[in-house]
């Protein structure tokens, strides 16, 4: 005979998996209705309770979930070193899942999450999904965090960089250096983070009274070929714009090759002579490939693994005080200033 999984219990009683996890370990506030329900489906499927397991989850596990959207994205790989080594120190260990480059697996990875029982969630990346999961994990008293890129959720702890203030630093930087056609490369347009920067970048132009062009601001993918190929479109197609600002390290890197091969080149300064100018070029969040380009990239970053290490201090905190009000805590932009602008 099959074995009857929790799963099935869930689709028989018509509720989620998360609550039937809390009806089998009786944390939470379920209604008397739906417990019913689900002991009800219990009986009736034959499904056979595990209560050492039940037993385990009232009690702290020493495993922390965290939910990114893609492993291999730099910034979240550099916030999941940071929380690892902190929580480590505390004899935590991480549990990792991925939600999907959009979100599409974000429900699933939360829910897989509370049935296994973890001390604490962790949501970097797709944050801006999770309104409908902030009730789920405070009916089963488990902490819930957000480290992420942007300012997209309320009522839970949240670690973040300020992309806009990031965004005003850039540009004023490029502006001081004499730089008055600043153009936009990268990001796609549903992005909160790219939303916040660019709200820095317009606000500054705008307060220093320099033109702005929607066609000066271009989304493209995180890909260094791309956005290669996108810098010499631009460069062709306006050739007076004297730098470039770029979403991310990726895109600041094939930036730097499509102004090399436009025969522009990056450089600091904002020269008169169109045949000696070079494009100054800026890109947001710093890693060991910002020094492999001569010259090498200017950047300024928003330290992924500090937030990391943040957001680890506020779940042990938030562990030892779990009534303790939601706070937002904001990681400042730092300007590494070297050749290329």
């Amino acid at each position: 005979m099959k074995k009857i999984t929790i799963n099935d219990v869930a689709e028989s009683a018509g509720v989620s998996v998360t609550t039937v996890s809390l009806v089998l370990s009786g944390k939470g506030r379920i209604s008397s209705d739906t417990a019913q329900r689900v002991n009800q489906a219990i009986e009736h499927l034959g499904y056979v309770r595990n209560r050492s397991a039940a037993s385990l989850r009232s009690r702290e596990s020493g495993v922390i979930g965290v939910v990114v959207r893609d492993l291999t994205d730099a910034f979240y790989a550099e916030v999941i070193a940071g929380l690892g080594d902190t929580l480590e120190k505390h004899d935590k260990l991480l549990f990792l899942t991925q939600s999907g480059r959009s979100g599409q697996h974000l429900r699933r990875c939360f829910e897989s999450l509370l049935a296994q029982g973890v001390d604490g969630i962790v949501l970097a990346g797709g944050a801006e999904h999770a309104a409908t999961l902030i009730e789920q994990a405070q009916e089963q008293g488990v902490p819930l965090i957000s480290a992420t890129r942007a300012s997209s959720t309320e009522g839970i702890d949240a670690v973040r960089p300020d992309n806009m203030q990031a965004a005003r630093l850039a540009t004023e930087y490029l502006i001081r250096r004499g730089h008055h056609t600043i153009a936009w490369l990268g990001g796609n347009g549903a992005s909160l983070t790219r939303a916040e920067r660019i709200g820095g970048y317009c606000t500054t132009l705008m307060q220093y009274s320099l033109p702005f062009r929607s066609d000066w601001i271009l989304e493209c993918d995180s890909d260094p070929q791309q956005a290669a190929e996108y810098t010499e479109t631009l460069i062709h197609q306006h050739p007076n714009i004297s730098a470039i600002l770029c979403h991310n390290a990726s895109i600041a890197l094939g930036c730097y090759f499509g102004l090399m091969r436009s025969g522009r080149g990056p450089g600091k300064e904002a020269m008169e002579n169109y045949f000696e100018r070079k494009i100054a070029l800026v890109g947001f969040g710093d890693g060991p490939e910002a020094n492999l380009t001569d010259p090498p990239l200017t950047v300024v970053n928003s330290s992924a693994r500090e937030i990391g290490v943040l957001a680890a201090r506020r779940l042990l905190q938030r562990l030892q005080e779990p009534t303790s009000p939601s706070q937002s805590i904001i990681v400042p932009p730092e300007m590494i200033v070297r050749g290329s602008a």
